[in-house]
């Protein structure tokens, strides 16, 4: 048999509607892995945001992967090691601050287990740091407070106005970042030439595989790179339209075990 890597989104992939893993998607996980597969979760969420599905797949056990930040930051789950990083420049925050409050859209960063807003959270930010399970902290003097090492800005607006703003953005800043939405309303700004894709590339001859073994699962716009990138690419049947394009397969969405259908159909 064949040993493949599953590489997997949460929000809307993993998880169903209520933000769980279902007992049915985390069984099909397990036996996964005892069959010898291996297992990789890739989120647009911060590291801690991601903590909580570690420990319910056991993957610190297993010796699973966390690619978080949308890839900016992969983390090995069974010794804690941060073995790959790249981080956004802050000489792009004053430009970014600007284009925000002038467009009254949300603006977050984070900082170890905290979000940190530069302005009053709106209701986008709010939902961030719920999935998240993190804390808000408002910093008025955020160009002055942000003096750290960071992997992503997080701008948030109404949907049919996020689209606009984030393709203003990439005309502005395509040279020096990546931007592009996890969600209608969530306009990631990254590092340059890092999505989940670029991170799978980093991180697959580390543990001695390639391309053409993995499985990469996923519903909305930043999981589009890896679901190209993959040898099966996968959408969730509650997947964003662009994303189904770019698949290979189509299964049951998040609410009805998908990814136990995946597992049944690639990986025994």
């Amino acid at each position: 048999m064949e040993k493949k890597v599953l590489v997997l989104d949460i929000d809307g992939t993993l998880t169903n509607s209520r933000k769980e893993i279902t007992g049915a998607t985390r069984q099909a996980i397990w036996e996964a892995i005892e069959r010898g597969h291996k297992v990789m979760l890739a989120s647009g969420r911060p590291t801690p945001g991601m903590r909580r599905y570690e420990e319910e797949l056991e993957l610190a056990r297993y010796g699973g992967y966390l690619l978080s930040f949308n890839g900016a930051r992969i983390v090995e789950c069974r010794t804690g090691e941060v073995i790959y990083q790249r981080t956004l420049p802050l000489n792009l925050l004053p430009g970014l601050y600007r284009y925000a409050k002038e467009h009254k859209m949300g603006m977050i960063t984070y900082l170890a287990d905290t979000v940190i807003s530069a302005f009053e959270p709106d209701e986008y930010i709010r939902l961030e740091a719920r999935i998240n399970g993190l804390p808000i902290r408002v910093e008025e003097n955020f160009l002055e407070f942000v003096d750290f090492e960071i992997q992503k800005c997080l701008l948030t607006a109404p949907g049919e106005q996020a689209e606009v703003y984030e393709k203003e953005l990439q005309e502005r800043y395509s040279q020096v970042a990546s931007i592009y939405r996890s969600e209608p309303f969530f306009v990631e700004i990254m590092p340059r030439n890092v999505d989940k894709a670029s991170s799978l590339d980093k991180v697959l001859p580390m543990i001695g595989m390639d391309r053409t073994h993995t499985i990469c699962c996923g519903d909305g716009f930043n999981d589009i790179s890896m679901i190209r990138y993959a040898g099966v690419g996968v959408a969730m049947a509650n997947a964003q339209p662009a994303v189904k394009e770019a698949a290979d397969y189509i299964t049951a969405s998040n609410d009805e075990d998908g990814i136990v259908q995946v597992i049944r159909e690639f990986m025994n």
